[in-house]
């Protein structure tokens, strides 16, 4: 798959290995020249010239030493929420004479933090490439808790995204009374916003306030008439009892005000999505925001019952850190 391709599937799934959702590399038979920790590091790959540290050349991803012994290595990932893994993006980013030229991944669920047992192989034995990115799709409809990447036999990836959807257990969650149903660890998902300029849709839903104005969604500034959206789909249907809209870190570039609309049910691509977004109902009728703040939301929101997917519109443009939406799911 080309680049384009991969930025497609992006907006489809979620990286399951992203340490926000307390995903975490447990296990490394060796990782002499660079921190397996930053196999799933959110940043892109960088290259420092120059850098070097007590081991040697300073690299942004897991590399090992050169293996004098038989074998191979490997490294194990444990997800931070259990997930149904759609496919993988290897990224070999600045390795280019220390890039392992074969690599293979292993899916498994367990409690264990280092399985021994039960590994599933869901890809051949792949041919990797210095300085490049591949997508790699696999066809396994089985929730998993960890993924396991052998290289072959030494050597250096930059970052390991591991694709696909959470797959929430429900009866434990919904116990408690309202959840986020949009959080992205309970499932929720951004599918298309009509500008993506700044930030990403997916941060929208993530866990936490934003880190920052990147940890965010932002439009560039609007220069034409109208206002920008962004539609999601919850992790469950559910009835929405309160909303949150977080403006952390947008002072000068907030929103003047947004509106929700809602639906059950919607068909089609995301682009086809959209436009039968248009004419759903109101959820929460056009309100206020302010800079910087939490804004909570309950005698506003109309009484629409289960709902299923939503649409964020903010006018006329700018950025929101989060979107919080509690509820019971049906």
């Amino acid at each position: 798959m080309n680049i384009s391709d991969i930025d497609a599937l992006r907006r489809d799934y979620v990286d399951l290995a992203q340490p926000r959702l307390g995903s975490a590399v447990v296990y490394a038979t060796d990782d002499f020249f660079a921190d397996k920790a930053r196999l799933i590091d959110p940043a892109p790959p960088a290259f420092i010239p120059g850098k070097y540290d007590d081991n040697g050349k300073w690299m942004d991803g897991w590399e090992s030493r050169r293996k004098r012994t038989p074998g191979h290595d490997w490294c194990v990932i444990r997800l931070g929420v259990t997930g149904q893994v759609a496919g993988f993006e290897i990224d070999t980013s600045h390795f280019t004479g220390n890039y392992p030229p074969g690599a293979q991944i292993e899916l498994c669920r367990s409690d264990e933090i280092n399985p021994a047992d039960g590994w599933v192989q869901v890809t051949p034995r792949l041919e990797l490439r210095g300085d490049d990115r591949i997508y790699v799709p696999i066809d396994h409809a089985e929730p998993v808790t960890h993924v396991r990447l052998h290289i072959f036999p030494d050597g250096g990836v930059a970052r390991l995204r591991v694709w696909g959807r959470v797959a929430p257990d429900w009866p434990a969650i919904t116990g408690a009374g309202p959840i986020d149903l949009l959080a992205m660890e309970h499932g929720g998902r951004g599918i298309i916003a009509n500008d993506v300029h700044y930030g990403r849709l997916e941060n929208l839903t993530a866990p936490g306030r934003g880190a920052d104005m990147g940890d965010g969604w932002e439009t560039r500034r609007r220069r034409e008439p109208g206002h920008d959206w962004a539609i999601f789909s919850l992790g469950a249907p559910g009835t929405i009892e309160r909303i949150e809209i977080d403006t952390a870190h947008f002072k000068g570039n907030y929103p003047e005000h947004c509106s929700i609309q809602a639906s059950m049910a919607a068909d089609g691509a995301p682009e086809d999505i959209a436009r039968q977004a248009g004419d759903w109902h109101v959820l929460l009728p056009k309100v206020k925001l302010e800079a910087d703040r939490v804004h909570v939301f309950r005698d506003e929101i109309a009484r629409l019952g289960a709902v299923r997917f939503v649409r964020l519109n903010i006018y006329p443009d700018g950025g929101v850190s989060r979107l919080r939406l509690f509820g019971r799911a049906r």
